[in-house]
């Protein structure tokens, strides 16, 4: 949770490839298809959030999901965007307004080692710079930059029923 301090170390690379990364990938995965189901919301989940202190996180995409080992951005866009994020960290008990980019190319490697170069746009964008900022020790709060751009779960559900 928020005042976890493991949440705010830095996490390790991966370096083999074999049973250690397995069982985080396995960790993530019932954790996330479980707080998918409790809180019917949210879309990957990185490892220190289950205090696994290692660069891995999980994306439960429908119909997409996979796995990003030892992630760099190694590219930004200067176009940004707003958009309303909240995190299993802070239970998804509120979300904060915060500006991400609106595009990243990533360098990662998938579970079984392989090197793979990819840009995100948009949502998945964001998704991945949220994921990534987990393994720096930074919580979307850190991109807080007014308090009245946070928004109670409630609120936020209601506002966005109404678009």
């Amino acid at each position: 949770m928020i005042g976890n301090p493991k949440l705010r170390e830095k996490s390790s690379d991966i370096t083999e490839f074999g049973g250690e990364l397995q069982t985080i990938i396995q960790d993530l995965n019932d954790s996330l298809t479980s707080l998918q189901e409790t809180k019917k919301i949210g879309r990957a989940l990185a490892a220190p959030q289950i205090g696994h202190m290692k660069n891995v996180i999980y994306y439960g995409l429908p119909n997409n999901p996979f796995v990003m080992v030892n992630p760099k951005i190694t590219w930004k866009s200067d176009d940004k965007f707003w958009v309303w994020d909240s995190c299993f960290s802070f239970d998804v008990a509120f979300f904060v307004e915060i500006l991400r980019h609106k595009q990243i190319n990533v360098e990662y490697f998938n579970d079984k080692g392989e090197l793979i170069e990819k840009k995100f746009s948009d949502d998945l964008s964001e998704l991945v710079q949220h994921e990534t900022d987990h393994l720096h020790g930074v919580l979307a709060t850190d991109h807080l930059t007014d308090v009245k751009k946070i928004m109670l779960r409630q609120e936020w559900e209601r506002m966005m029923a109404s678009l």
